[in-house]
């Protein structure tokens, strides 16, 4: 596949990396500093009916400018999207700080939102683009690894300032960082003038596709809390979703140039990819969202002991994604995901072996091998769907990508969270308690089980490496017929 190393020399890529994890540093570390100040936040702006939507909106809207920034960097370039993602979130930023209202800051994080899912398609492109394929492997490793340390120094963070200095500065922090990593990718970032006439925006299209994926979200999002699944409410928000997105695909079919182009997952080894990511974000999330309870509410151990369990998938993610490339290198990328989500289906048939008296060391050892196995199926499952793309349709790619993990991440949420409502309490901590929550953990394993066993069957459909090289040649090509972007 074609590579834009050419930007710049050699030696330039790396502070590019270097502000493109930065950014995405801010993006991970916003999704998770804000958990532990949520009760001082509440307790100073009042509003604690209005919590939830801290984090609900932050999701939302990162989800729903993924795929339409994805598309956007390809026509207006990555380095503008960038920016424009890193503007978003400095904004979002300074009106969090700032914020006198529960209001105002739920207006900040929907900012902070637009921002990352900006940030994020932009800065897997930008590395895409930047760096060969033996190369992505290990840089997408560096950009897990951010993810990695974000979830544990996160939290901590979070409680030091609002513990020690204020809350406030949970988003005053990332004023500095913003302005470096936005004058980090000025001067070493450059892109060539793209030739010929610009495509046009397609803004119906978008409207349709933000619209209905927003209501989408948020039914699964705060279905089942903030109203009853069966409700009147319930039923208006997917029927709305449902109506919206039809019109955004009736759209798509007559738009000369559609926002968001479907036609790319008729190809096998987009469509493939784009199903990998939904599993894994089912899994994902669910087990970051439940092996906490599980550990408090069942084991009986303190949050930072709870929290040692998580981090042990956040390790092994970054650290089997880093030597992913020389698997794929020998292998191909279909063996190598297919040997990462048989990973992840043996850790979550072992964590059905998990019980009221399970060792929290065992409980890390099932997670840590679950994170192996994404390091060695989400990673080279999207490097082969960017390879497979031309320069100028990367970032849809990446976009639609990153779009189904964030859906797969809502409908995990949601349905692991009616199972666990169902059968559980709420604690004065917040936790979920009482003598259902070990049946309703087990029936959570259960279904991430299923899942995985999923995720192994869309591993085998995988086109095979001969398809893939045919496809990557085709890319190829097309990249040496258009002009050069970076330089």
């Amino acid at each position: 596949m074609a590579t834009n190393t050419s930007v710049g020399l050699r030696s330039e890529r790396g502070p590019i990396l270097l502000a493109l994890m930065l950014s995405t540093a801010l993006v991970a570390l916003d999704a998770t500093i804000i958990a532990t100040a949520s009760a001082t936040i509440a307790r100073d702006l009042g509003g604690f009916e209005q919590l939830p939507w801290l984090f609900s909106t932050y999701l939302l809207a990162q989800a729903v400018g993924t795929p339409l920034s994805g598309r956007l960097a390809d026509v207006l370039g990555r380095k503008r999207m960038m920016l424009a993602g890193v503007a978003l979130f400095f904004l979002g930023s300074v009106l969090c700080g700032a914020a006198w209202s529960m209001g105002a800051l739920i207006v900040g994080r929907v900012l902070q939102g637009l921002g990352a899912g900006a940030v994020m398609p932009a800065s897997l492109t930008i590395a895409s683009d930047i760096y060969t394929l033996e190369e992505r492997a290990k840089t997408q490793g560096y950009l897990a690894s951010v993810w990695a340390i974000s979830s544990v120094v996160g939290p901590t963070l979070g409680g030091v300032f609002s513990e020690f200095v204020s809350w406030r500065w949970i988003f005053f922090v990332n004023i500095p960082l913003c302005a470096f990593a936005a004058w980090m990718l000025v001067r070493r970032y450059h892109e060539s003038p793209r030739e010929g006439a610009r495509e046009p925006i397609d803004y119906l299209g978008a409207a349709l596709l933000a619209s209905g994926s927003t209501l989408l979200l948020l039914g699964l999002l705060e279905g089942g809390s903030a109203w009853p699944w069966d409700s009147p409410a319930s039923v208006a928000i997917f029927a709305g979703s449902a109506g919206l997105l039809t019109g955004f695909v009736l759209r798509v079919r007559r738009a000369r140039h559609p926002i968001v182009d479907l036609s790319i997952l008729r190809r096998r080894v987009v469509a493939v990819p784009s199903a990998v990511s939904l599993m894994v974000g089912v899994i994902v999330l669910a087990l970051s969202t439940y092996i906490p309870i599980y550990a408090q509410g069942v084991l009986g151990v303190g949050p930072l002991v709870a929290g040692f369990t998580l981090a042990a998938m956040m390790v092994g993610w970054p650290l089997a994604a880093t030597n992913a490339g020389s698997v794929y290198l020998r292998i191909g990328f279909r063996l190598t995901a297919m040997i990462g989500s048989s990973l992840v289906l043996t850790g979550l048939a072992l964590a059905l072996l998990l019980g009221a008296s399970t060792a929290v060391v065992a409980v890390a050892g099932v997670c840590f091998l679950v994170g192996v196995g994404m390091g060695l199926t989400a990673v080279p499952t999207l490097i082969a769907a960017q390879s497979s793309a031309s320069f100028s349709e990367r970032g849809a790619v990446t976009g639609t990508n990153m779009f189904a993990r964030s859906l797969g991440s809502a409908v995990g949420v949601a349905v692991c969270g009616a199972i666990v409502n169902s059968r559980t309490t709420v604690g004065a901590d917040g936790v979920p308690e009482g003598p259902g929550l070990m049946s309703a953990m087990h029936v959570v394993f259960i279904l991430l089980a299923v899942c995985a066993a999923v995720l192994v069957v869309l591993a085998t459909l995988m086109p095979t490496d001969r398809r893939q090289a045919r496809e990557r040649r085709a890319g190829a090509a097309a990249d040496a017929a258009a002009p050069t972007r970076a330089a």
